[in-house]
């Protein structure tokens, strides 16, 4: 496995060298990165269908810099410095655990405030270039896809939030022994806390700006699909812990054994037993081959975006983009619940785990939304027979 990007980068072009950079934060940044551009492609093509449309704004041309624009950006060079130095002067240190150095107090406070007070003069001293004797209003054009930095940062921060929270519920036993170390736990993330708080700051921003809901969600649904996709290629490559329940049945003569049964050698949680002439940290395997699930929904999700991205524009009744994400979505993450490791819980006399609940519910309403539409293209033809 490749907890870090320093191994990955050993095992493909024998270089090696200390690069803490975790495989997995690696790839959540990738699937944020290419969902962003699906995205913009989707706003851009609905734009130009006439579905959603651009909207003016007023701007201050030639002003000061505010009080409020000089802190922003000092409290943004405050985090940086005090996190990047702080990194570089303690380096042993953050290299052993960068997520739990990142999200310590631990940092350099002379270094912060220094960044701090050049990023505060550097939106000072950009203003006062441009700044006019008598400011003056403009009226602009914003058009959808320009609203995607802004949205990405809040999905991302309360995404994160909905990760830990949903997490939280899963484990709650956990939680109730040790609720500081729960919620501060750099490992725990749910999938679906993510996707489910992330979307609807989406959904609410873009309703915001006068697009239907309807389309937000058909936009959106390529996208998800492939970000998701795109993180479990970081899970399998770590070894992140989300991996199936043992596998020791026979494995069949055409699959490499890692795609069948695999012991994550290596792994980025240091799980399972000590391998030999191993020293330092990521030094462990499991004791018996697990069912590689990462892999498995990697390749299941990037499939199905690939069938999404391929048909979208042959898909034009609203609401149906989405509902076919959900069944593919849902579907897949519900059977391969089937043999992941998570806790069950029994509801309505039925074991589900947390995600595999979501995923049932995810395909029902997928499903109901299918039927819906079904009915209502009846109805407008049955009442167009009537009028004629």
């Amino acid at each position: 496995m490749f907890p870090t990007i320093g191994h990955l980068i050993y095992y493909l072009f024998g270089i090696n060298f200390t690069f803490p950079i975790q495989t997995l934060g690696l790839f959540v940044a990738l699937s944020f990165f290419f969902t962003y551009l699906v995205f913009i492609a989707e706003f851009k093509r609905y734009e130009t269908l006439g579905k959603i449309h651009g909207f003016t704004r007023e701007i201050l041309v030639g002003g000061k810099a505010s009080w409020l624009d000089i802190t922003v950006n000092s409290v943004l060079g405050l985090l940086l410095g005090f996190k990047a130095f702080g990194a570089i002067f303690n380096y042993t240190e953050f290299f052993a655990n960068p997520q739990a150095y990142l999200l310590s107090m631990k940092g350099n406070l002379v270094m912060g405030i220094l960044t701090a007070t050049v990023f505060g003069f550097w939106v000072y001293a950009d203003k006062k270039e441009n700044e006019l004797e008598i400011p003056k209003q403009e009226t602009i054009t914003i058009h959808p896809y320009q609203l995607m930095g802004l949205m990405v940062f809040f999905m991302g921060f309360l995404g994160f939030i909905g990760a830990k929270l949903f997490d939280t519920v899963e484990h709650w036993n956990n939680f109730r022994y040790d609720p500081l170390g729960t919620l501060f736990n750099v490992r725990g993330f749910s999938y679906y806390g993510g996707l489910i708080f992330g979307a609807l700051t989406y959904l609410y921003l873009g309703h915001k700006k006068g697009m239907k809901l309807v389309h937000l969600a058909d936009i959106g649904s390529p996208g998800m699909m492939l970000a998701y996709g795109i993180g479990r290629i970081g899970c399998q490559l770590s070894g992140d812990g989300d991996w199936g329940i043992v596998n020791d049945h026979p494995k069949p003569g055409f699959l490499p054994q890692w795609m069948w049964s695999f012991k994550y050698p290596h792994n980025a949680i240091n799980a399972g037993l000590p391998l030999p002439d191993c020293d330092g940290n990521y030094c462990n395997q499991l004791l018996h081959g697990v069912y590689p699930t990462p892999f498995y929904e990697a390749t299941i999700c990037i499939s199905f975006f690939m069938l999404m991205w391929a048909f979208r524009d042959k898909i034009k009744t609203p609401g149906a983009m989405f509902f076919l994400y959900l069944i593919l979505n849902g579907g897949e993450r519900f059977l391969i619940e089937q043999i992941r490791i998570n806790p069950k819980y029994n509801i309505l006399g039925l074991m589900f785990t947390q995600a595999g609940f979501i995923g049932f519910l995810m395909v029902l309403g997928g499903l109901t939304g299918f039927a819906f539409i079904i009915l209502n293209r009846k109805n407008n033809l049955h009442g167009q027979h009537a009028a004629a």
